[in-house]
């Protein structure tokens, strides 16, 4: 009796510090290819190489603090509607959770593929031919890669002691799209791209040129690092050649900077932004804006500050909303944009696929991430850069990131206003869901961040 005693003692003690919110966390991480091969399709045109960068599909799960919490950020234009069901099954299977604690999200570049299951089983359904834009034979293989390398890195998951908080401006890469005349109508866009010199030269607008970096530490050894930044990620695309841009090249710049993290970046609020005042269409612009952004990292990892992170620091907090939809969409003029095989006919399918999507029933996850005074938003589609300016100052005495471009079936979302202005990001065949969409998101964001408030 008295030789065991020093063992109950060590369970005992074992039981006390997982009771009392303070068990061990862990970091799992994943890094799978996700360049599609020399023949499939591209957002917009087929493979016909590939360059000297992947794409890739990588993320991380926190254990230790409940059922994990997975991660994901991939090198796609978009995962959309079922798409985003079948990739948050696989990766909630592999680490052992439910679909509402994983979060799945696209950069937005334009040379990358398109995922969006529900428009493939709508082309099958009606026998459209000509779209091969939607077969996803490529995209559904590296979902099950993405979760078979989740649940290989799990036994290797690394212990984290502290979290890191680091925020810096970069400078001279984003400007606003929407360029406003007197009369409070879209007067000119000024997309990623943009020859004019006079439209260049007008101001930068509303934007956030902030970004925020969320490290994982074991003691002085960085784990992984967590990156975010709203944009347009485009500096040229349309080239045949699978491409991650320059948030890409900004991240690999990062990962050779340190090599012992896991870089994953996420692209934020940045459906009305992009670099068009600073990106002429000269090639050479993709790096110079890569460095730009890999300047503004180094910059936020120098000015990272480090905390002591036990697991009762760590929530999940999920709510799931109900988007109104835009009034253009209903099923005869979509069915007949179709059938007719108007040049809108791509557009058609998918608001189609997510018209029916959304008169289903289905809801849209949306997701706070809390670790210890830094929260994330997981939000979807192209949203507007003002939920996310709105979310950082519903809280300003927390350090608030976000992370949209997750189900990307809802296309833009703008603020009510907007719907009111004009211009591409509103117009009928950018947008699946109406003005009434401000209301939900911005009360749905206020009360995930205060849900674990003091």
């Amino acid at each position: 009796m008295l030789r065991s005693f020093p063992l109950v003692l060590f369970f005992s003690a074992l039981i006390g510090l997982a009771v009392s919110g303070h068990a061990q966390v862990r970091i799992a991480t994943f890094d799978v290819d996700a360049t599609p091969p020399v023949g499939s399709e591209l957002a917009y045109d087929p493979v016909h190489k590939h360059d000297e960068i992947s794409l890739r599909c990588r993320g991380i799960a926190i254990l230790g603090a409940g059922k994990p919490i997975v991660l994901c950020a991939v090198d796609w234009i978009g995962v959309a509607n079922a798409s985003q069901d079948v990739f948050r099954d696989a990766l909630a299977e592999a680490a052992g959770t439910s679909r509402e604690r994983v979060a799945v999200h696209a950069l937005h570049q334009h040379d990358a593929p398109r995922c969006d299951f529900s428009s493939e089983a709508l082309v099958h359904e009606l026998g459209i031919t000509g779209h091969d834009l939607f077969d996803s034979f490529f995209q559904r293989q590296v979902i099950r890669r993405a979760a078979t390398a989740l649940k290989t890195a799990l036994p290797s998951a690394q212990a984290v002691t502290h979290y890191g908080w680091g925020v810096d401006d970069v400078q001279e890469v984003v400007s606003n799209r929407r360029i406003l005349g007197p009369d409070g109508k879209v007067r000119v866009m000024r997309f990623t791209t943009e020859r004019n010199p006079l439209v260049r030269a007008e101001p930068v607008g509303v934007v956030d040129p902030e970004i925020s970096l969320i490290s994982f530490w074991n003691e002085n050894t960085p784990v992984a690092v967590l990156s975010y930044f709203a944009t347009h990620p485009q500096s040229y695309y349309r080239t045949g050649v699978p491409s991650p841009d320059f948030p890409g090249i900004a991240r690999f710049l990062r990962g050779q900077g340190q090599p012992k993290a896991l870089h994953v970046h996420f692209n934020g609020a940045g459906g009305n932004i992009g670099a068009g005042k600073y990106n002429d269409g000269n090639t050479e612009n993709r790096v110079l804006l890569a460095k730009r952004l890999a300047d503004g990292m180094t910059q936020a990892w120098t000015s990272t500050e480090k905390f002591p992170l036990a697991s009762s620091d760590i929530a999940w907090n999920s709510k799931p909303v109900s988007l109104p939809l835009a009034k253009h969409l209903t099923e005869e003029n979509l069915l007949a944009k179709i059938e007719t095989k108007s040049a809108d006919g791509y557009e058609a399918i998918t608001q189609l696929a997510y018209l029916r999507r959304a008169k289903s029933g289905h809801l849209i996850d949306i997701a706070c991430l809390s670790i210890g005074d830094a929260r994330v938003l997981h939000l979807p589609g192209e949203l507007f850069v003002e939920y996310q300016l709105a979310a950082k100052a519903m809280r300003p005495d927390l350090q608030v990131a976000m992370a949209a471009y997750g189900d990307y079936g809802t296309a833009y979302i703008g603020t009510e206003i907007s719907y009111t202005e004009g211009g591409y990001e509103t117009s009928e065949r950018a947008t699946n869901v109406g003005p009434g969409s401000e209301a939900v998101l911005m009360k749905t964001m206020e009360r995930l961040l205060n849900a674990n408030a003091d």
